[in-house]
């Protein structure tokens, strides 16, 4: 595997990891109807924003190129925290490989090159793959309501010490 700086032309593959993960991470929890809304091409569309934008992503792929996973992060967006992982993506065929965890060491690193001491997450309470932040001790300060499509869900905020060790 190989893991750089995404680039404006990664925008389709980084959609295409984005829609899939959420429609496997979240089938049972999201509904199957909003699920199966998500499009690529709209993803895309953001994507080539985001990457037009001054941005810190960053993708995981394969010796042949293709893209199976991504991480997002910069400076906190509501202003009461330093930085923030905006998200972190993998294609569930990949899970479970230690991919994942080098996509957020990765984030990390890239928070602390930026001066931040601490990393904001926001993770669905429901969210099988939550218990992989708490291996790293985060704090649970705050809990709010997200609507998603017309369903109510509980997230949770989580503040973790970018200065502790594994």
């Amino acid at each position: 595997m190989h893991y750089r700086k995404a680039e404006l032309q990664d925008a389709g593959s980084l959609a295409y990891v984005h829609v899939h993960s959420w429609r496997t991470t979240y089938r049972g929890i999201v509904s199957e109807d909003y699920l199966e809304s998500l499009s690529i091409v709209e993803r895309e569309k953001r994507w080539v924003s985001i990457l037009s934008d001054a941005h810190y992503t960053y993708v995981c792929e394969k010796e042949d190129g293709e893209i199976i996973g991504f991480v997002s992060i910069g400076k906190e967006r509501s202003g009461k925290y330093e930085g923030e992982l905006y998200a972190i993506y993998l294609l569930e065929d990949y899970q479970g490989k230690g991919i994942g965890k080098a996509l957020f060491d990765i984030a990390r690193g890239g928070l602390k090159n930026m001066g931040f001491n601490s990393m904001w997450i926001w993770v669905l309470k429901e969210n099988p793959s939550k218990h992989f932040y708490y291996k790293y001790n985060p704090v649970l300060l705050k809990e709010e309501i997200l609507t998603i499509g017309n369903e109510e869900h509980r997230e949770e905020g989580l503040l973790m010490d970018l200065n502790q060790k594994d």
